[in-house]
């Protein structure tokens, strides 16, 4: 099971790497952002966009004909647009979630950034979530943005991803280690 993994995310890499790189050197790595924004919103609300990246069924013609059309209405800078195109043609479209993800990570590492994944039993407000990004920039000496989302079955807490650190403060985890407690001592 992770060996594909590993090939999907070497694939993406080296190309997420050259896009980079490419956009770079063109002075060309806001509109590179931006495209991202615009297929990471395609890839989680279109079902037949994620149909035609990872379907088998489709031939490469189709595939890249298809994704040419697409880059176009969506107005996609050149650069990606082409790089689609060459994915579609290699049939390598199947690895663009883990191409958006890379890019969007080297290209906040260039930045001297870093994002943190933040989940809550409900919504942060803007001082809360403010306030959470100011201590985070602290204690990362990075500029820190949040990807928020929302599991109402923490009950109450966060529970904060920044690299590879986490710290959990939510009720469920607290409750299930005191049911843990509970269970040894029983």
């Amino acid at each position: 099971m992770s060996e594909p993994a590993s090939i999907s995310t070497g694939i993406a890499q080296r190309y997420a790497t050259a896009v980079f790189e490419l956009a770079k050197e063109a002075k060309k790595v806001k509109a590179v952002e931006a495209d991202l924004t615009v297929l990471q919103d395609a890839l989680s609300s279109s079902d037949d966009f994620r149909a035609l990246i990872h379907s088998p069924i489709y031939s490469r013609e189709q595939q890249a004909t298809a994704i040419t059309a697409l880059a176009e209405k969506m107005k996609l800078s050149p650069m990606m647009a082409n790089t689609l195109t060459l994915m579609a043609q290699k049939r390598r479209l199947f690895v663009l979630p883990q191409l958006v993800q890379t890019l969007r990570d080297i290209i906040a590492e260039d930045k001297g950034e870093v994002t943190a994944d933040v989940t809550s039993a409900k919504a942060l407000t803007k001082t809360q979530a403010e306030q959470l990004a100011a201590s985070l920039n602290k204690t990362t000496g990075k500029t820190v943005t949040l990807h928020q989302t929302v599991d109402e079955s923490l009950i109450g807490g966060l529970i904060v991803k920044v690299g590879s650190k986490m710290i959990d403060t939510s009720i469920r985890s607290k409750l299930n280690s005191l049911q843990n407690v509970m269970k040894e001592v029983g």
